[in-house]
Protein backbone atom coordinates (compact mmCIF):
# COMPACT_ATOMS: atom_id res chain seq x y z
CA UNK A 1 0.00 0.00 0.00
CA UNK A 2 1.15 3.56 -0.65
CA UNK A 3 2.32 5.45 2.16
CA UNK A 4 -0.45 8.31 2.67
CA UNK A 5 -0.03 11.11 4.94
CA UNK A 6 3.73 10.55 3.86
CA UNK A 7 3.05 11.29 0.37
CA UNK A 8 0.48 13.87 1.37
CA UNK A 9 2.63 16.12 3.61
CA UNK A 10 6.34 14.91 1.90
CA UNK A 11 7.73 18.32 2.08
CA UNK A 12 7.18 18.73 5.70
CA UNK A 13 8.93 15.59 6.42
CA UNK A 14 12.71 15.03 7.78
CA UNK A 15 11.71 10.80 7.59
CA UNK A 16 9.60 8.40 8.31
CA UNK A 17 9.43 4.70 9.22
CA UNK A 18 6.74 1.36 10.27
CA UNK A 19 8.54 -0.13 13.62
CA UNK A 20 6.45 -2.93 15.58
CA UNK A 21 6.75 -1.68 18.85
CA UNK A 22 5.17 -3.56 21.65
CA UNK A 23 5.71 -7.69 21.98
CA UNK A 24 4.14 -10.11 24.68
CA UNK A 25 4.73 -13.73 23.60
CA UNK A 26 3.03 -15.73 26.48
CA UNK A 27 5.31 -18.93 27.16
CA UNK A 28 3.19 -22.08 28.17
CA UNK A 29 3.60 -25.89 28.58
CA UNK A 30 1.58 -28.01 26.00
CA UNK A 31 0.90 -30.51 29.28
CA UNK A 32 -0.12 -27.72 30.95
CA UNK A 33 -4.04 -27.62 29.21
CA UNK A 34 -5.55 -30.90 30.45
CA UNK A 35 -5.15 -33.09 33.86
CA UNK A 36 -3.59 -36.03 32.03
CA UNK A 37 -0.75 -33.43 30.64
CA UNK A 38 -0.04 -32.34 34.67
CA UNK A 39 -0.15 -36.22 36.02
CA UNK A 40 1.95 -36.98 32.80
CA UNK A 41 4.19 -34.02 34.09
CA UNK A 42 4.46 -35.15 37.39
CA UNK A 43 5.43 -38.24 36.65
CA UNK A 44 7.92 -37.92 34.78
CA UNK A 45 9.34 -35.77 37.51
CA UNK A 46 8.47 -37.67 40.75
CA UNK A 47 8.17 -40.96 38.73
CA UNK A 48 4.76 -41.06 40.77
CA UNK A 49 1.74 -39.35 41.09
CA UNK A 50 1.08 -40.43 44.49
CA UNK A 51 2.14 -37.31 46.19
CA UNK A 52 0.34 -34.75 43.61
CA UNK A 53 -1.50 -33.05 45.78
CA UNK A 54 -2.30 -29.09 46.97
CA UNK A 55 0.93 -29.38 49.45
CA UNK A 56 3.34 -30.05 47.69
CA UNK A 57 1.74 -27.52 45.05
CA UNK A 58 1.97 -25.51 47.35
CA UNK A 59 5.77 -26.56 48.37
CA UNK A 60 7.25 -25.64 45.07
CA UNK A 61 5.82 -22.34 44.98
CA UNK A 62 7.62 -21.72 48.00
CA UNK A 63 10.40 -23.26 46.75
CA UNK A 64 10.80 -20.78 43.63
CA UNK A 65 10.03 -17.85 45.97
CA UNK A 66 12.83 -18.56 48.21
CA UNK A 67 15.71 -19.38 45.21
CA UNK A 68 15.02 -16.13 44.16
CA UNK A 69 15.22 -14.23 47.17
CA UNK A 70 18.35 -16.40 47.80
CA UNK A 71 20.07 -15.46 44.79
CA UNK A 72 18.60 -11.78 44.65
CA UNK A 73 20.37 -11.52 48.01
CA UNK A 74 23.90 -13.63 46.59
CA UNK A 75 23.86 -11.06 44.17
CA UNK A 76 22.45 -7.89 45.30
CA UNK A 77 19.92 -7.51 42.59
CA UNK A 78 17.00 -5.50 44.25
CA UNK A 79 13.67 -7.14 44.94
CA UNK A 80 10.43 -4.93 45.23
CA UNK A 81 7.09 -5.78 46.04
CA UNK A 82 4.95 -3.39 43.95
CA UNK A 83 1.19 -2.42 45.31
CA UNK A 84 -1.50 -2.82 43.39
CA UNK A 85 -1.57 -0.24 40.17
CA UNK A 86 2.11 0.70 40.07
CA UNK A 87 3.84 1.42 36.70
CA UNK A 88 6.18 -1.96 37.04
CA UNK A 89 7.88 -0.51 33.47
CA UNK A 90 8.34 2.75 34.99
CA UNK A 91 10.02 1.32 38.08
CA UNK A 92 12.30 -0.50 36.07
CA UNK A 93 13.96 2.50 34.07
CA UNK A 94 14.79 4.20 36.94
CA UNK A 95 17.26 1.47 37.38
CA UNK A 96 18.21 0.65 33.50
CA UNK A 97 20.98 3.43 34.19
CA UNK A 98 23.07 0.88 36.76
CA UNK A 99 23.07 -1.46 34.38
CA UNK A 100 25.54 0.28 31.95
CA UNK A 101 24.78 -2.28 29.33
CA UNK A 102 25.81 -4.99 31.17
CA UNK A 103 24.21 -8.44 29.82
CA UNK A 104 22.25 -10.07 33.12
CA UNK A 105 19.26 -9.52 35.40
CA UNK A 106 19.27 -6.79 37.30
CA UNK A 107 15.54 -5.74 38.71
CA UNK A 108 13.15 -8.35 40.21
CA UNK A 109 9.47 -6.65 40.63
CA UNK A 110 7.09 -9.04 42.37
CA UNK A 111 3.39 -8.29 42.28
CA UNK A 112 -0.08 -9.98 42.77
CA UNK A 113 -2.32 -10.85 40.07
CA UNK A 114 -5.21 -13.53 38.77
CA UNK A 115 -3.35 -16.46 37.48
CA UNK A 116 -4.98 -19.75 36.57
CA UNK A 117 -4.55 -22.31 38.92
CA UNK A 118 -4.73 -26.16 39.66
CA UNK A 119 -5.75 -28.00 42.68
CA UNK A 120 -6.09 -31.47 43.48
CA UNK A 121 -9.15 -33.30 45.18
CA UNK A 122 -8.67 -34.68 48.73
CA UNK A 123 -11.32 -37.05 48.28
CA UNK A 124 -11.24 -38.55 44.49
CA UNK A 125 -7.81 -37.00 43.60
CA UNK A 126 -9.23 -35.29 41.31
CA UNK A 127 -7.36 -32.47 39.33
CA UNK A 128 -8.73 -29.88 38.41
CA UNK A 129 -8.64 -25.55 37.83
CA UNK A 130 -9.97 -23.26 40.74
CA UNK A 131 -13.49 -21.76 39.54
CA UNK A 132 -12.57 -18.40 40.96
CA UNK A 133 -8.86 -17.21 39.69
CA UNK A 134 -6.86 -16.41 42.67
CA UNK A 135 -4.03 -13.97 43.08
CA UNK A 136 -0.63 -15.31 43.25
CA UNK A 137 2.53 -13.96 42.82
CA UNK A 138 4.19 -13.10 39.51
CA UNK A 139 7.45 -12.40 39.05
CA UNK A 140 9.09 -10.08 36.78
CA UNK A 141 12.24 -10.14 35.87
CA UNK A 142 14.16 -7.49 34.11
CA UNK A 143 16.90 -8.00 32.08
CA UNK A 144 19.54 -6.44 29.60
CA UNK A 145 20.85 -7.57 26.99
CA UNK A 146 23.06 -6.26 23.37
CA UNK A 147 20.03 -7.28 20.92
CA UNK A 148 17.12 -6.38 22.56
CA UNK A 149 18.49 -4.09 25.74
CA UNK A 150 15.56 -4.06 27.68
CA UNK A 151 13.88 -7.13 28.54
CA UNK A 152 11.02 -8.37 30.61
CA UNK A 153 10.28 -11.98 31.91
CA UNK A 154 6.91 -12.34 33.70
CA UNK A 155 7.02 -15.49 35.20
CA UNK A 156 3.90 -17.01 37.43
CA UNK A 157 5.18 -18.15 41.05
CA UNK A 158 2.94 -21.12 41.22
CA UNK A 159 3.02 -24.49 38.97
CA UNK A 160 2.40 -24.85 35.63
CA UNK A 161 4.63 -21.77 36.15
CA UNK A 162 3.42 -19.91 32.82
CA UNK A 163 5.93 -17.08 31.47
CA UNK A 164 5.38 -13.49 29.30
CA UNK A 165 8.07 -12.31 27.88
CA UNK A 166 7.76 -8.50 26.46
CA UNK A 167 10.01 -6.59 24.15
CA UNK A 168 10.30 -3.85 22.36
CA UNK A 169 10.69 -2.93 19.01
CA UNK A 170 12.33 0.23 19.61
CA UNK A 171 15.24 -1.14 21.55
CA UNK A 172 15.57 -3.37 18.83
CA UNK A 173 15.96 -1.18 16.39
CA UNK A 174 18.29 0.96 18.16
CA UNK A 175 20.21 -1.88 19.09
CA UNK A 176 20.68 -2.92 15.38
CA UNK A 177 21.12 0.69 14.17
CA UNK A 178 24.17 1.32 16.18
CA UNK A 179 25.80 -2.07 15.40
CA UNK A 180 25.57 -0.80 11.57
CA UNK A 181 26.94 2.70 12.03
CA UNK A 182 23.55 4.79 11.82
CA UNK A 183 23.75 7.66 14.35
CA UNK A 184 20.45 8.72 15.64
CA UNK A 185 18.78 10.62 18.54
CA UNK A 186 16.40 9.10 21.02
CA UNK A 187 13.87 11.10 23.43
CA UNK A 188 11.93 8.00 25.23
CA UNK A 189 10.43 5.47 22.54
CA UNK A 190 10.79 7.38 18.91
CA UNK A 191 13.64 8.56 17.00
CA UNK A 192 13.70 11.94 16.76
CA UNK A 193 16.62 12.62 14.26
CA UNK A 194 18.56 9.91 12.39
CA UNK A 195 21.65 10.24 9.62
CA UNK A 196 20.33 7.57 7.27
CA UNK A 197 16.15 7.39 7.76
CA UNK A 198 16.06 4.88 4.90
CA UNK A 199 18.67 2.41 6.78
CA UNK A 200 17.07 2.67 9.74
CA UNK A 201 13.88 1.74 7.93
CA UNK A 202 15.20 -0.97 6.73
CA UNK A 203 16.51 -2.25 10.31
CA UNK A 204 12.64 -1.67 11.33
CA UNK A 205 11.12 -3.79 8.49
CA UNK A 206 13.46 -6.82 9.71
CA UNK A 207 10.98 -7.29 12.62
CA UNK A 208 8.63 -8.12 9.82
CA UNK A 209 10.21 -10.52 8.20
CA UNK A 210 10.15 -14.12 8.50
CA UNK A 211 13.79 -13.95 10.49
CA UNK A 212 12.17 -12.27 13.30
CA UNK A 213 10.31 -15.48 13.96
CA UNK A 214 14.02 -16.98 15.02
CA UNK A 215 15.28 -13.84 16.64
CA UNK A 216 12.33 -13.75 19.04
CA UNK A 217 13.00 -17.71 19.75
CA UNK A 218 16.51 -16.80 20.63
CA UNK A 219 15.41 -14.02 22.88
CA UNK A 220 13.07 -16.45 24.42
CA UNK A 221 14.91 -19.31 24.56
CA UNK A 222 18.30 -17.32 26.28
CA UNK A 223 16.31 -16.06 29.29
CA UNK A 224 13.32 -17.90 30.06
CA UNK A 225 15.26 -20.97 31.44
CA UNK A 226 17.08 -19.26 33.74
CA UNK A 227 13.83 -17.64 35.34
CA UNK A 228 12.09 -21.32 35.65
CA UNK A 229 15.66 -22.09 36.91
CA UNK A 230 14.56 -21.31 40.37
CA UNK A 231 11.52 -23.25 40.12
CA UNK A 232 13.33 -26.64 38.83
CA UNK A 233 16.65 -26.94 37.85
CA UNK A 234 18.06 -28.30 34.42
CA UNK A 235 17.78 -31.79 35.71
CA UNK A 236 14.21 -31.70 36.62
CA UNK A 237 13.23 -30.04 33.78
CA UNK A 238 15.19 -32.55 31.26
CA UNK A 239 13.12 -35.11 33.50
CA UNK A 240 9.93 -33.88 32.94
CA UNK A 241 10.47 -32.77 29.30
CA UNK A 242 8.74 -29.79 30.34
CA UNK A 243 9.65 -27.42 27.23
CA UNK A 244 7.98 -23.85 26.72
CA UNK A 245 5.92 -22.96 23.64
CA UNK A 246 5.25 -19.25 22.98
CA UNK A 247 2.43 -17.37 21.06
CA UNK A 248 1.58 -14.01 20.38
CA UNK A 249 -0.41 -11.87 22.50
CA UNK A 250 -0.87 -7.81 22.05
CA UNK A 251 1.43 -6.77 19.96
CA UNK A 252 1.41 -2.86 18.75
CA UNK A 253 2.34 -1.50 14.80
CA UNK A 254 3.41 2.41 14.51
CA UNK A 255 4.25 3.97 11.57
CA UNK A 256 6.76 7.50 12.32
CA UNK A 257 6.05 11.22 10.64
CA UNK A 258 9.32 12.67 11.86
CA UNK A 259 8.73 16.79 10.97
CA UNK A 260 11.23 19.24 10.36
CA UNK A 261 9.36 21.97 12.84
CA UNK A 262 7.55 21.03 15.69
CA UNK A 263 5.07 23.65 15.41
CA UNK A 264 4.37 22.52 11.38
CA UNK A 265 3.01 19.10 12.92
CA UNK A 266 1.07 20.25 15.56
CA UNK A 267 -1.01 22.24 12.96
CA UNK A 268 -1.10 19.16 10.90
CA UNK A 269 -2.10 17.16 13.85
CA UNK A 270 -4.61 19.41 15.26
CA UNK A 271 -6.28 19.69 11.83
CA UNK A 272 -6.63 15.87 11.49
CA UNK A 273 -8.54 15.72 14.57
CA UNK A 274 -10.82 18.48 13.89
CA UNK A 275 -11.48 17.04 10.70
CA UNK A 276 -12.16 13.64 12.08
CA UNK A 277 -13.95 14.10 15.37
CA UNK A 278 -17.00 15.10 14.21
CA UNK A 279 -17.80 12.81 11.58
CA UNK A 280 -16.82 10.01 13.74
CA UNK A 281 -19.05 10.73 16.29
CA UNK A 282 -15.85 11.70 19.13
CA UNK A 283 -16.07 12.55 22.42
CA UNK A 284 -13.73 14.94 24.26
CA UNK A 285 -12.27 14.01 27.27
CA UNK A 286 -11.12 16.62 29.46
CA UNK A 287 -8.56 16.20 32.22
CA UNK A 288 -7.12 18.40 34.91
CA UNK A 289 -3.79 18.51 36.26
CA UNK A 290 -2.79 15.19 34.06
CA UNK A 291 -4.28 12.63 36.57
CA UNK A 292 -7.33 10.79 34.04
CA UNK A 293 -9.87 8.40 35.03
CA UNK A 294 -10.60 5.53 32.24
CA UNK A 295 -14.79 5.91 31.73
CA UNK A 296 -16.02 2.91 31.93
CA UNK A 297 -18.36 1.73 28.64
CA UNK A 298 -20.76 -1.18 28.20
CA UNK A 299 -20.00 -3.28 26.07
CA UNK A 300 -22.79 -3.23 22.96
CA UNK A 301 -24.39 -6.61 21.60
CA UNK A 302 -21.90 -8.00 18.65
CA UNK A 303 -18.37 -7.32 17.22
CA UNK A 304 -18.75 -3.92 16.43
CA UNK A 305 -18.51 -2.11 19.38
CA UNK A 306 -16.74 0.99 19.21
CA UNK A 307 -15.35 4.36 20.76
CA UNK A 308 -14.26 7.60 19.19
CA UNK A 309 -12.49 9.69 22.24
CA UNK A 310 -9.70 12.65 22.24
CA UNK A 311 -7.65 12.62 25.29
CA UNK A 312 -5.65 15.16 27.03
CA UNK A 313 -3.86 13.46 29.17
CA UNK A 314 -0.67 15.96 29.74
CA UNK A 315 -0.88 19.80 28.73
CA UNK A 316 1.03 19.27 25.49
CA UNK A 317 -0.47 16.11 24.41
CA UNK A 318 -4.10 15.54 22.43
CA UNK A 319 -4.88 11.40 22.06
CA UNK A 320 -6.94 10.71 18.92
CA UNK A 321 -8.43 6.81 19.67
CA UNK A 322 -10.95 4.44 18.31
CA UNK A 323 -11.79 1.42 20.18
CA UNK A 324 -13.04 -1.41 18.40
CA UNK A 325 -13.38 -4.72 20.44
CA UNK A 326 -9.71 -6.23 21.01
CA UNK A 327 -8.28 -3.60 18.48
CA UNK A 328 -7.29 0.37 19.28
CA UNK A 329 -6.32 2.73 16.88
CA UNK A 330 -4.80 5.99 17.69
CA UNK A 331 -2.62 8.87 16.72
CA UNK A 332 -0.76 11.06 18.66
CA UNK A 333 1.90 13.49 18.78
CA UNK A 334 5.84 11.49 20.65
CA UNK A 335 8.05 14.18 21.77
CA UNK A 336 7.95 17.56 19.84
CA UNK A 337 8.75 16.36 15.48
CA UNK A 338 7.51 12.96 15.65
CA UNK A 339 3.43 12.16 14.82
CA UNK A 340 2.41 8.60 15.56
CA UNK A 341 -0.33 6.83 14.24
CA UNK A 342 -0.60 2.95 15.77
CA UNK A 343 -2.30 -0.08 15.72
CA UNK A 344 -2.90 -2.51 18.85
CA UNK A 345 -3.95 -5.79 18.76
CA UNK A 346 -4.81 -6.36 22.76
CA UNK A 347 -5.44 -9.83 21.82
CA UNK A 348 -4.39 -11.51 18.74
CA UNK A 349 -7.10 -13.31 18.58
CA UNK A 350 -8.80 -10.37 17.15
CA UNK A 351 -7.19 -10.58 13.54
CA UNK A 352 -8.85 -13.86 12.87
CA UNK A 353 -5.18 -15.61 11.97
CA UNK A 354 -2.89 -18.12 13.90
CA UNK A 355 -1.23 -17.25 17.16
CA UNK A 356 1.45 -19.14 17.09
CA UNK A 357 5.14 -17.51 17.05
CA UNK A 358 5.92 -19.41 13.58
CA UNK A 359 2.90 -17.00 12.34
CA UNK A 360 4.20 -13.81 13.55
CA UNK A 361 4.69 -12.10 10.30
CA UNK A 362 1.22 -12.85 9.21
CA UNK A 363 0.35 -11.24 12.76
CA UNK A 364 2.50 -8.04 12.18
CA UNK A 365 0.96 -7.63 8.02
CA UNK A 366 -2.61 -8.21 9.21
CA UNK A 367 -2.25 -5.36 11.92
CA UNK A 368 -0.29 -3.35 9.28
CA UNK A 369 -3.53 -3.74 6.83
CA UNK A 370 -5.57 -2.62 9.48
CA UNK A 371 -3.13 0.65 10.24
CA UNK A 372 -2.83 1.62 6.40
CA UNK A 373 -6.70 1.19 6.48
CA UNK A 374 -6.99 4.21 9.48
CA UNK A 375 -4.12 6.01 7.90
CA UNK A 376 -6.44 5.89 4.74
CA UNK A 377 -9.70 6.95 6.18
CA UNK A 378 -7.77 9.91 8.41
CA UNK A 379 -6.32 11.06 4.78
CA UNK A 380 -9.75 11.07 3.19
CA UNK A 381 -11.44 13.37 5.59
CA UNK A 382 -8.29 15.67 5.65
CA UNK A 383 -8.54 16.03 1.86
CA UNK A 384 -12.25 15.39 0.93
CA UNK A 385 -13.48 16.43 -2.48
CA UNK A 386 -16.42 15.45 -4.47
CA UNK A 387 -16.14 15.57 -8.85
CA UNK A 388 -18.47 17.99 -10.60
CA UNK A 389 -21.24 15.73 -11.59
CA UNK A 390 -21.47 13.49 -8.61
CA UNK A 391 -24.51 15.62 -7.19
CA UNK A 392 -26.58 14.78 -10.27
CA UNK A 393 -25.66 11.41 -10.87
CA UNK A 394 -26.12 10.48 -6.66
CA UNK A 395 -30.16 10.63 -7.35
CA UNK A 396 -30.20 8.78 -10.46
CA UNK A 397 -31.37 4.93 -10.18
CA UNK A 398 -28.36 2.73 -10.54
CA UNK A 399 -27.76 -1.43 -10.48
CA UNK A 400 -25.94 -3.92 -8.09
CA UNK A 401 -25.45 -7.09 -10.01
CA UNK A 402 -28.50 -8.19 -11.97
CA UNK A 403 -30.56 -5.33 -8.71
CA UNK A 404 -31.47 -2.43 -9.94
CA UNK A 405 -32.05 0.56 -6.88
CA UNK A 406 -32.72 3.62 -6.36
CA UNK A 407 -30.63 6.42 -6.16
CA UNK A 408 -29.16 8.56 -3.20
CA UNK A 409 -30.67 11.54 -2.18
CA UNK A 410 -29.25 13.58 -0.12
CA UNK A 411 -31.54 15.71 1.04
CA UNK A 412 -33.98 13.04 2.84
CA UNK A 413 -33.07 13.06 6.58
CA UNK A 414 -32.89 8.95 6.23
CA UNK A 415 -30.19 9.36 3.58
CA UNK A 416 -28.22 11.59 5.68
CA UNK A 417 -28.44 9.77 8.65
CA UNK A 418 -27.09 6.37 6.76
CA UNK A 419 -24.39 8.57 5.59
CA UNK A 420 -23.40 10.09 8.64
CA UNK A 421 -23.55 6.44 10.06
CA UNK A 422 -20.99 5.15 7.54
CA UNK A 423 -18.77 7.94 8.37
CA UNK A 424 -18.56 7.13 11.82
CA UNK A 425 -18.42 3.60 10.76
CA UNK A 426 -15.66 3.93 8.10
CA UNK A 427 -13.01 3.06 10.60
CA UNK A 428 -14.06 0.22 11.71
CA UNK A 429 -11.09 -2.36 11.22
CA UNK A 430 -13.01 -5.18 10.23
CA UNK A 431 -15.49 -3.82 7.92
CA UNK A 432 -18.96 -2.93 8.70
CA UNK A 433 -22.16 -5.63 8.73
CA UNK A 434 -25.92 -4.15 8.11
CA UNK A 435 -26.75 -4.99 11.52
CA UNK A 436 -23.58 -3.06 12.46
CA UNK A 437 -25.21 0.11 10.47
CA UNK A 438 -28.56 0.02 11.80
CA UNK A 439 -27.36 0.13 15.50
CA UNK A 440 -25.11 3.31 14.05
CA UNK A 441 -28.10 4.93 12.75
CA UNK A 442 -30.19 4.20 16.26
CA UNK A 443 -27.97 5.25 18.12
CA UNK A 444 -27.60 8.95 15.92
CA UNK A 445 -31.41 9.39 15.93
CA UNK A 446 -31.34 9.18 20.00
CA UNK A 447 -34.08 6.76 20.16
CA UNK A 448 -33.94 4.18 22.57
CA UNK A 449 -35.95 1.52 19.98
CA UNK A 450 -35.45 2.65 15.94
CA UNK A 451 -37.34 1.92 13.21
CA UNK A 452 -34.49 1.10 11.24
CA UNK A 453 -33.82 -2.23 11.43
CA UNK A 454 -31.19 -4.45 9.60
CA UNK A 455 -32.79 -5.27 6.66
CA UNK A 456 -33.48 -1.41 5.76
CA UNK A 457 -29.50 -0.91 6.13
CA UNK A 458 -29.00 -4.05 3.91
CA UNK A 459 -30.66 -1.85 0.86
CA UNK A 460 -29.58 1.36 1.95
CA UNK A 461 -25.88 -0.32 2.10
CA UNK A 462 -26.73 -1.94 -2.02
CA UNK A 463 -27.64 2.08 -2.97
CA UNK A 464 -24.72 3.10 -2.20
CA UNK A 465 -22.27 0.20 -3.47
CA UNK A 466 -24.37 0.82 -6.69
CA UNK A 467 -22.52 4.71 -6.49
CA UNK A 468 -19.08 2.54 -5.68
CA UNK A 469 -19.24 4.17 -2.39
CA UNK A 470 -19.30 1.24 -0.36
CA UNK A 471 -17.79 -2.16 -1.53
CA UNK A 472 -18.23 -5.62 0.03
CA UNK A 473 -15.88 -7.51 1.58
CA UNK A 474 -14.95 -11.25 -0.23
CA UNK A 475 -16.30 -13.99 1.53
CA UNK A 476 -18.03 -12.08 4.18
CA UNK A 477 -21.38 -10.29 5.07
CA UNK A 478 -19.40 -6.93 5.86
CA UNK A 479 -18.87 -3.53 3.98
CA UNK A 480 -16.31 -1.40 3.89
CA UNK A 481 -16.35 2.30 2.95
CA UNK A 482 -14.23 2.77 -0.49
CA UNK A 483 -11.54 6.07 -0.24
CA UNK A 484 -13.49 7.87 -3.20
CA UNK A 485 -16.80 7.05 -1.44
CA UNK A 486 -14.86 8.60 2.16
CA UNK A 487 -13.74 11.42 0.12
CA UNK A 488 -17.34 12.55 -1.32
CA UNK A 489 -19.43 11.63 2.12
CA UNK A 490 -17.02 13.71 4.03
CA UNK A 491 -16.88 16.82 1.70
CA UNK A 492 -21.05 16.44 1.73
CA UNK A 493 -20.83 16.36 5.51
CA UNK A 494 -18.56 19.24 5.66
CA UNK A 495 -20.24 21.48 2.62
CA UNK A 496 -23.84 21.00 4.60
CA UNK A 497 -22.84 21.58 8.50
CA UNK A 498 -19.55 23.23 8.19
CA UNK A 499 -20.38 25.90 5.39
CA UNK A 500 -24.28 25.83 4.30
CA UNK A 501 -25.92 25.84 7.87
CA UNK A 502 -23.45 27.99 9.99
CA UNK A 503 -23.80 30.44 7.10
CA UNK A 504 -26.82 30.75 6.12
CA UNK A 505 -27.74 30.63 10.41
CA UNK A 506 -26.15 34.17 10.43
CA UNK A 507 -26.42 35.89 7.05
CA UNK A 508 -30.19 36.66 7.06
CA UNK A 509 -29.25 39.16 10.30
CA UNK A 510 -26.08 39.73 11.65
CA UNK A 511 -25.31 39.77 15.06
CA UNK A 512 -25.13 43.44 17.42
CA UNK A 513 -24.09 43.25 20.95
CA UNK A 514 -20.86 42.62 22.33
CA UNK A 515 -17.73 41.78 20.55
CA UNK A 516 -16.33 38.18 22.07
CA UNK A 517 -12.93 38.87 23.34
CA UNK A 518 -11.21 36.41 21.22
CA UNK A 519 -11.89 34.64 17.68
CA UNK A 520 -10.82 31.39 15.98
CA UNK A 521 -9.20 31.72 12.18
CA UNK A 522 -12.80 29.66 11.10
CA UNK A 523 -15.21 32.46 13.47
CA UNK A 524 -13.05 35.12 11.60
CA UNK A 525 -13.92 33.70 7.96
CA UNK A 526 -17.70 32.68 9.19
CA UNK A 527 -18.03 36.80 9.71
CA UNK A 528 -16.34 37.78 6.92
CA UNK A 529 -18.55 35.19 4.29
CA UNK A 530 -21.49 36.67 6.43
CA UNK A 531 -21.32 40.07 5.94
CA UNK A 532 -20.63 39.21 2.18
CA UNK A 533 -23.78 37.45 1.68
CA UNK A 534 -25.81 40.37 2.63
CA UNK A 535 -25.71 41.93 -0.36
CA UNK A 536 -26.68 38.85 -2.90
CA UNK A 537 -29.30 37.78 -0.29
CA UNK A 538 -30.65 41.14 -0.56
CA UNK A 539 -30.60 41.38 -4.44
CA UNK A 540 -32.27 38.09 -5.15
CA UNK A 541 -35.11 38.94 -2.85
CA UNK A 542 -34.22 36.45 0.28
CA UNK A 543 -33.58 38.72 2.91
CA UNK A 544 -35.38 42.32 3.32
Amino acid sequence: MPHLLVDHYRNLLEGAYDCVDRIVLNAYFPLDHSERGIRQGWRRLFASDDNLDNTHLMRLAGRFSRRLHAFAKAHRIPVIHCRPGERKHEIAEKYLPTQAGKPGLFLILVAKTKAPVWEVNAKTRHLSRKQSLPYVNHYSFHLWEAEWEHVTMKVCGHPPFRAQVILNGHEYVASRAKKQGIHFTKEGNCFTHMSNAAGLGRVADTLSAELAIGRLNQVCERWIHTCLGFALDSEEREQSGLRYQYTVYPVEYSRNLLFEVGGQMDQVFQALVECSRAPLDGERIKTILGRQHRPHHRRASGRGYRVVVVERPTYDLTVFKVHCGQLTLKIYAQGEHVLRPKAIAHHTRELRCRRSLPHFPEIVSRLREILERFIEALSCLDASFIADDTLERMPLPAQVGASRVGGIDFNRFRTRRVAGALLALSLSPLGVTASDLARQVGSRSGQAVSDYRPRRAAYDLKKFRAKEMVRKLEQTRRYKVTPQGLRALAFLFILRDKVIKPLLAGACQLKTGRKPNSRTPIDQHYRTLQRGMQDPFQELGIVP
